[in-house]
């Protein structure tokens, strides 16, 4: 494709929350040139000046080769590849706002995990609908993403996932240092799917502990979360394989087990007997992706005739007012089955 850099050396992430400062520290590390945007101003100066993002990542220094700003054009002028770091619900309306600013054929690179309420899509295609771009421009990030520790230089890998291989590999020596391993994947249906269904995953998880419940039942809900999700890529023509590896169990095992998680913390809370404002406010006002998201990959498994019931589980949890321990009952009285039906 005409314009295409095959070595990647400047970047733009825009969004300045915890997972896209440290995947900017990423590419930093890795020698490359990167921009961040953020919506307000003062954290932009923080990141400039100070090489710092007290807000969301404290104590983690930036390296010198990130500069930021709160203006998108100053931010997109002249980037090679642009990595989306917004929440999932509100990509769409991030991507609408920027599209027109968007450098001709530059990578779009996604971090966002999840299935867009609504629409039911997932990140990639709210991306290419909106940029108008082709899908082999557009590849998304996946794996055991645990944003501080990755920040802090801990040992961890990620997937790369395009439909456009030589993308994926260029996006991979952009990102590839001394503590960060990016792998290459095609499957970008899979690697979607694994990254929107473990947060669901993990607020069953986190709701168990909050139960008092143990590690039997932590590795339940991980395995049998597993098959669901499993179960909806098939349907929607993912590799099995993927699920096997760090997009699929690799994340899911992550997000589950880590008091770092989000999703987790949020579940423990709601598993404790908090309501869902509590909850919220206990995490900064912020909602875990995974308490939109499983109302959106529920809607998606009811119409193609995949049975999640974890999923669903969560779903009445969340939306719907069901206590944790009613929820949790009702998961086991499910009529008995085969374990690969």
């Amino acid at each position: 494709m005409p314009g295409f850099a095959t070595d990647v050396q400047r970047l733009t992430v825009l969004g300045a929350g915890s997972w896209g400062t440290a995947f900017a520290k990423v590419l930093g590390d890795a020698g490359r040139d990167v921009t961040m945007w953020a919506r307000r101003p003062e954290v932009a100066e923080e990141i400039r000046e100070g090489h710092s993002n007290s807000s969301y990542l404290p104590g983690v220094t930036l390296p010198g080769r990130i500069t930021a700003t709160s203006d998108p054009a100053e931010a997109l002028d002249g980037a090679q590849a642009v990595v989306l770091a917004v929440p999932s619900q509100s990509l769409r309306a991030n991507l609408t706002a920027w599209s027109g600013l968007l450098p001709a054929d530059s990578i779009l690179i996604s971090l966002a995990k999840g299935v867009e309420l609504g629409t039911l899509k997932r990140m990639s295609e709210v991306i290419t609908e909106i940029a108008e771009v082709p899908d082999g421009q557009v590849v998304v990030v996946s794996g055991p993403n645990l944003a501080r520790e990755i920040a802090q230089g801990q040992p961890s890998a990620a997937v790369l996932a395009c439909v456009d291989h030589e993308r994926a590999k260029a996006v991979q020596r952009a990102s590839f240092n001394q503590y960060f391993r990016p792998y290459t994947n095609t499957d970008v249906v899979g690697c979607e799917l694994g990254g929107a269904c473990k947060n669901v995953i993990a607020l069953s998880c986190g709701m168990a502990a909050g139960l008092g419940l143990g590690t039997n039942t932590m590795a339940t809900l991980i395995t049998r979360g597993l098959a669901e999700m499993a179960r909806l890529g098939s349907k929607l023509g993912a590799d099995p394989l993927t699920f096997a590896g760090l997009a699929g169990v690799g994340d899911l095992v992550a997000t589950c087990s880590s008091p770092l998680s989000r999703n987790r913390t949020f579940g423990e809370r709601l598993g404790r007997g908090e309501t869902m404002q509590q909850a919220q406010l206990a995490g900064g006002g912020q909602v875990a992706e995974g308490v939109m998201s499983c109302s959106s990959i529920r809607e998606l498994s009811q119409s193609l005739g995949v049975d999640m019931p974890i999923t669903a589980a969560m779903h009445r949890v969340c939306h719907e007012g069901v206590d944790p321990r009613q929820a949790g009952a009702e998961l086991l009285g499910r009529s008995q089955k085969h374990e690969w039906s």
